[in-house]
């Protein structure tokens, strides 16, 4: 070929690629998805790992009501990296996404839908539509989860409404029923007068609450003397405090602390009356009671009060003097009023003195004539809900003289979950699992230590809540949900709990769902002739109330975890928010040991929870939601992945535009890290280009063992579940390692090396070895963009079938001769670092325009001087300068001296370097010599 005729911007090795710069993920991430359900990728990621070990992360199920949350997109994201890090790894980890679709918030829901329709609807036909309720958000959900590129079974979850589930729910009910941890007691349970039914603990939430705090006194009608001969003769009072006045027509006893000395006083100007004060509380009550100044009569301790008498303020019915160790001294007057029927602590320790669980509110919260107590309530609280009844009590308090002090509290209070109206204790029959029936309570903390805790803190976190949690009440007073299977005579009303009568049940569920409970009578469900065991009665009822939701969650184990789908008992990971150690955490592992005598569950990791870019909790209210929809339409479902991998999950973490812009930015800067690997990788085939890895040049080496390096750490960072340090650790090699130095050192070798050169063939073997590595150990976080690079790499199937690169795949082929000398690279890269600052002040100061201009004049002294002779034909491409000229100072340590000047000789029109060789090849006048030399190389077969 004529030279006249090259035309020398085509002999340029420019990248191509079709690796689009501008990523448009909110329009390519759909396809993708459709892709891949096209192609049943999730079947062929279980067919590539079938026979691998097992790593089965168990799905805590979302509640089948509304759109997703950004805290639901946060927890199945977390999930999502945990499946796709550990198929990577080799492991065979089915994923199967379920949903709680049983429970008060769909029922209430389809009442308000129903209206006055329900009215004549059979339950059965009430609990078909919420079937349908739940099934249309199970399907929104669904799409929604999908749309977050989180891989699993999802044409086959689990729901908690299906027959087969219901039936399992069904069946440890009975399971727990037939190993005697199962009773039915009058108990004080949470109760919500909104819902009309009972709360678990974990459906209770505290919030901020005003209530009126009073100070009662409850005269002794017992002799005085027998607690202390001081006090013969004297009017005595017990004193109590309580934030609750309307539980004062409830009161049964006061109870005291054995151990603790209380003292009986009398207000200086009241000598007349005597109280009855823990000592220690002795001044903070006198200040609530008005009391200027306190005379104490006798100090003794609490045990001598046991057995006195005392005479309810305003009801005709005595209260007694018990001792407890649940009283303390950090508030009040270290005398509880004790109302059995109201609260956990009063009813235990009433039991201890045989006295009545009184509870005169029935289920809407309403004041009646209930039995269990003497005196009779007054008129003005019949009817009243305990709220209104607040100030009646206080009012009548205040006319029978029973009214000492009074003002106002703001505290945390329970309230209802679901409603967020403030709930009371009330006493009712309800059924229990019982926590020290089988040592099921001293089980259970035992299994708590064979978990491990991510945090740690979480083994003490849930251990204190089991030992100190009251007995598990499991019924609810509600139709939507799993009937508890018990019959009861209609003669006699004794429960009817046979496991020969009740396992054909749940046969039934299992063919029909639970609605068949509520489809047939009694006496289609029991086998004729069946008896009563205690009258023989063959007449029977069913129960009306239906299981706690968590105890169908709590079941969610039983029914997935069978063996079915490779899915095996336990599984190695529950990953749920930390309300989970009083709710999913807390209910499995009750049932896993009630039934399996282990938790389900080898390790339980928790999330912190998404807040604003303040750090507040989001809600409508102030208008701080942020939809995962609203980012996913602006930003595309990879920048909302990149904001889960950039934090520390186990934390509290915040949301922001400020934050999506700088993840955006950060999404950018690793795509364009692809696209310039990519576009570089233009024509190279990786089976008869690559160089061997002894041959490749050794800033390639360097580079490669810098990629091996991070590989190895972000592996173990996987198994650790430090996602935020894999991906800070991507991103800083990305940003800094390649695109800061390795990939601007590169380009002139790239673009002007002769285009199937061993130097050009060399980088384009490393840029494939790191392009490979990184898409691979990218694909749990950024799923989207890995596959695309993926198959802009040419390569078969999907990035999702592979798996996790290994550091010694970077580095295969360098001898361990070439190795030790890589560590020099990293020694002269602060060298770099001066020269760029001494280039900028030079291009600042106009001595030049572009770095090419510049010949670097470099004084060192001996610890590095050999260091740079030894590389100093590499320097001028590490610096991207022209010439690089060297000299020793003869000085100790690692500094160095650098001036920058104008490069001699002229400038190469193709690679625009400053040589004095420009043109000696004469048909290339305009050109450098190893420019010239590429170009014959190039053109020599055209």
């Amino acid at each position: 070929m004529d030279p006249k005729s090259i035309d020398l911007k085509q002999t340029v090795n420019l990248p191509r690629t079709d690796f689009s710069m501008k990523a448009n993920l909110p329009l390519t991430e759909p396809k993708t998805l459709a892709r891949w359900e096209a192609e049943d990728l999730y079947g062929q990621i279980r067919k590539s790992r079938a026979g691998r070990p097992k790593y089965i992360l168990h799905d805590g199920p979302p509640y089948a009501n509304g759109r997703i949350h950004l805290g639901h997109s946060f927890n199945k994201i977390l999930k999502d990296f945990i499946v796709k890090s550990k198929t990577m790894a080799g492991f065979d980890s089915p994923y199967v996404p379920g949903w709680d679709c049983h429970g008060l918030p769909i029922e209430i829901k389809v009442d308000q839908e129903l209206g006055s329709k329900k009215a004549k609807m059979s339950v059965s036909e009430i609990r078909g539509e919420c079937r349908k309720y739940a099934a249309k958000y199970v399907e929104i959900q669904r799409r929604e989860f999908k749309r977050l590129g989180v891989f699993g079974l999802w044409d086959q979850p689990y729901l908690t409404m299906s027959a087969h589930f219901q039936s399992v729910i069904a069946g440890a009910f009975v399971d727990f029923l037939d190993q005697g941890y199962v009773y039915k007691g009058l108990k004080p349970v949470n109760w919500c007068l909104s819902c009309r039914t009972a709360l678990a603990e974990a459906e209770v939430e505290y919030e901020n609450h005003s209530s009126p705090s009073i100070w009662v006194r409850f005269k002794l009608t017992s002799p005085p003397e027998a607690i202390d001969p001081a006090l013969a003769g004297r009017n005595v009072y017990g004193l109590i405090w309580t934030t609750t006045p309307w539980t004062i027509p409830a009161n049964m006893a006061i109870a005291y602390h054995p151990k603790f000395e209380y003292s009986a006083v009398a207000a200086v100007g009241d000598d007349d009356n005597v109280y009855i004060v823990a000592s220690d509380l002795l001044r903070t009550t006198a200040e609530s009671c008005g009391w200027a100044e306190t005379q104490v009569l006798a100090r003794f301790e609490g045990a001598r009060i046991e057995g006195a008498v005392f005479r309810h303020p305003f009801l005709e019915r005595d209260s007694q003097g018990i001792l407890g160790d649940h009283v303390t001294l950090e508030q009040g007057t270290g005398a509880v009023h004790t109302a059995p029927g109201h609260g956990h602590e009063d009813y235990v320790v009433a039991r201890q003195y045989g006295i009545a669980t009184y509870c005169p509110v029935d289920a809407a919260g309403r004041f009646y004539r209930a039995e269990g107590a003497a005196g009779e309530l007054p008129e003005a609280l019949l009817g009243k809900n305990v709220w209104e009844a607040n100030p009646l009590v206080i009012e009548i308090l205040r006319e029978r003289g029973g009214l000492l002090g009074l003002t106002k509290i703001e505290h945390s209070y329970p309230h209802c979950w679901r409603c967020h109206k403030p709930t009371i204790f009330r006493a009712t029959e309800q059924w229990f699992i019982g926590m020290e029936r089988n040592d099921l309570r001293t089980r259970v903390l035992e299994a708590i230590k064979n978990v491990k805790w991510m945090p740690s803190w979480g083994e003490e976190r849930i251990s204190n809540m089991v030992a100190t949690r009251p007995d598990w009440c499991i019924s609810r007073q509600r139709i939507w949900g799993v009937p508890i299977t018990v019959f009861y005579c209609e003669d006699c009303r004794e429960p009817l709990t046979d496991r020969a009568v009740l396992d054909p049940i749940v046969k039934l569920f299992a063919e029909h769902t639970a609605d068949v409970w509520y489809e047939r009578e009694a006496s289609e469900l029991i086998a004729t002739g069946t008896a009563c065991a205690k009258c023989g009665g063959g007449s029977f009822t069913k129960e009306r109330d239906i299981l706690d939701v968590w105890f169908d969650s709590g079941s969610s184990h039983l029914a997935v975890l069978n063996g079915e789908g490779g899915l095996d008992w336990p599984s190695d990971l529950y990953l749920e928010g930390g309300d989970q150690y009083r709710g999913w955490f807390h209910s499995s592992l009750l049932i896993g040991v009630g039934l399996r005598d282990a938790a389900p569950y080898r390790g339980a990791v928790t999330n912190g929870w998404a807040l604003d870019g303040e750090g507040r909790a989001m809600s409508k209210s102030l208008g701080n939601v942020v939809e995962p929809e609203t980012i996913i339409k602006q930003y595309g479902a990879e920048v909302l992945r990149l904001w889960v991998a950039s934090v520390e999950f186990n934390e509290d973490v915040r949301m922001s535009d400020t934050i999506l812009t700088r993840l955006s930015e950060a999404y950018r800067k690793l795509r364009n890290s692809f696209r310039y690997t990519l576009g570089n990788l233009s024509g190279f085939e990786p089976e008869t280009d690559a160089v061997p890895g002894a041959e490749l040049l050794e800033i390639d080496r360097w580079i490669l063992m810098r990629a091996a390096d991070l590989v190895s750490k972000c592996r173990a960072w996987y198994d650790e579940f430090a996602f935020h340090k894999v991906y800070h650790a991507v991103y800083d090699f990305a940003t800094v390692d390649l695109s800061s130095v390795y990939f601007d050192v590169l380009k002139d070798r790239l673009y002007t090396s002769a285009t199937r050169s061993q130097a050009r063939r060399s980088a384009q073997t490393a840029l494939y070895r790191i392009t490979f590595a990184l898409t691979r150990l990218l694909a749990p976080i950024i799923p989207f963009t890995t596959e695309e690079v993926w198959l802009s790499l040419k390569l078969a199937g999907s990035v999702h079938t592979a798996e996790f690169p290994t550091p010694e795949e970077l580095v295969r082929g360098l001898s361990e001769e070439q190795r030790s000398r890589l560590p020099n690279w990293d020694r002269l890269l602060p060298v770099r670092q001066e020269v760029l600052k001494k280039l900028e002040a030079a291009r600042q100061e106009k001595v030049i325009g572009a770095p090419l201009e510049a010949a670097v004049r470099i004084g060192a002294g001996d610890a590095v001087y050999p260091l740079l002779m030894e590389y100093a034909a590499d320097l001028p491409g590490l610096f991207i300068v022209s010439q690089v000229h060297l000299s020793n100072h003869a000085q100790q340590g690692d500094a160095v001296e650098i001036a920058v000047e104008r490069a001699a000789g002229v400038k190469c029109e193709r690679c625009w370097k400053y040589t004095t060789d420009t043109g000696v090849n004469a048909d290339f006048p305009t050109i450098c010599a190893p420019c010239a030399d590429a170009v014959v190389e190039m053109t020599a077969n055209v």
